[in-house]
């Protein structure tokens, strides 16, 4: 990854990284190693995470069906 500092634009770049990571998703990775998880907890919150990205995904289908 690399961002490009134009005319010594660095507020604008720094935003530009911020985001980029933010949608690569490295804020919410550093959270979760951020303290250890029993295998079982790593397991459950799998689980969440699947049923609620279905649920989004179902929420989507719906809309574009009308």
């Amino acid at each position: 990854m690399d961002i490009k500092v134009i005319n010594n634009q660095m507020e604008r770049a720094l935003r530009d990284l911020k985001r980029k990571l933010i949608r690569e998703g490295l804020f919410r990775e550093i959270s979760k190693r951020r303290f250890y998880a029993k295998p079982s907890v790593k397991a459950k919150l799998k689980r969440e995470e699947a049923q609620k990205r279905r649920s989004r995904e179902r929420v989507k289908a719906r809309s574009r069906t009308f």
